[in-house]
């Protein structure tokens, strides 16, 4: 029969059982007057189960007793929304168990009176794929975690290797060489450090960072260190590994420089290193020391000083900016955006 010839309420009716979700109509007294296919299959009762008996068999009964007082409250302020906004729902089956579901409820004038129209969504299929993407997330994060450990090891093996063959050295210059590339391989494995033990995998954090950096760089060079203080302030930035790598080993390069070369004769002093963002996703890194000024003949744009060297090749790698002040106090800031980095 087509639908011209049906009458409107049974087309209704046809239309209220053929929708695909579930649908039940429950009246000022909390009863199901009326449930569609899918509500039935939902929650595994015939229509003639359901029919006459309050909602609140459809709630699991540790809810039970807090239902009617939300059903009042609906009635009183009556518009369509979602029920129980901000909390987790869930529908109980016929057999007893349980499940989540969404549920958007709107009011509806009848013959019969006002009714409460329950649109009824089983969630079980969305928490499911949910919980999967959650599973795959942590077995991710663990897979890196792994990484980021591993590579810290061989970094530390590499450390170890240089510290033997500096032992079997003579020569100050050569041993005080390796030193240095024992600082930047150091400065390197203490990134994937703080990944590795991190809460997320994804951000280093500087405070962290620094924390150790300037501990081990105190130790290297320790004769100097007891007559310098250094400060660190990260401000509780923290950066994707693609900048926070050029970024320590631009930190490790300018607090050695002028812990080398800053503080001779035993001259007491300080160093401070800063992080800030001034602006969303803008970072500014600032070493600056009261150490001996730099002198106004040195060209610091062609150096041949192998750390400012890496200095410059490592701003150009953020694709950021440096500023040098010579003295009172001697500064180095350098000002880059997250994720400009090549």
């Amino acid at each position: 029969m087509s639908s011209q010839h049906v009458p409107l309420d049974e087309y209704l009716g046809r239309a209220f059982d053929r929708t695909p979700v579930s649908m039940i109509v429950v009246n000022q007294a909390g009863e199901i007057t009326r449930a569609n296919r899918l509500a039935e299959q939902t929650f595994g009762y015939d229509s003639d189960e359901l029919i006459g008996q309050r909602v609140e068999v459809l709630v699991p009964e540790r809810f039970r007793h807090a239902h009617p007082g939300y059903r009042q409250g609906f009635l009183a302020e009556t518009s369509a929304r979602p029920m129980g906004a901000g909390r987790d729902l869930a529908g109980r089956r016929k057999d007893g168990s349980e499940f989540p579901v969404e549920i958007g409820i709107n009011p509806v004038e009848t013959g019969e009176g006002p009714m409460i129209l329950s649109v009824i969504l089983d969630l079980s299929e969305r928490k499911q794929s949910e919980r999967r993407i959650q599973e795959a997330l942590a077995q991710k994060d663990l897979l890196l975690r792994e990484v980021h450990h591993r590579v810290k090891n061989n970094l530390q093996v590499i450390h170890s290797l240089l510290d033997l063959q500096a032992m079997r050295l003579q020569d100050h210059d050569l041993v005080g060489a390796l030193r240095e590339s024992q600082n930047r391989i150091r400065s390197m494995s203490l990134i994937h450090q703080t990944l590795y033990q991190s809460d997320n995998v994804a951000q280093v954090d500087f405070t962290r960072f620094l924390d150790e950096l300037v501990r081990g760089l105190t130790d290297s060079y320790r004769l100097v260190a007891g007559q310098v203080q250094i400060g660190v302030q990260a401000n509780g930035i923290k950066l994707p590994i693609n900048e926070a790598i050029p970024c320590g080993l631009v930190i490790n390069e300018l607090v050695s420089n002028a812990l080398k070369h800053g503080f001779p004769g035993g001259r007491s002093g300080r160093i401070d290193v800063e992080l800030r963002e001034p602006s969303p996703g803008e970072v500014v890194l600032s070493v600056r020391n009261d150490g001996v000024p730099i002198a106004e003949g040195q060209n610091l744009r062609q150096t041949q000083t192998l750390g400012l060297q890496l200095v410059q090749l490592l701003t150009r790698q953020l694709g950021g900016v440096l500023d040098i002040h010579r003295g009172e106090p001697v500064r180095f800031e350098l000002r880059f955006k997250v994720g400009a980095a090549a």
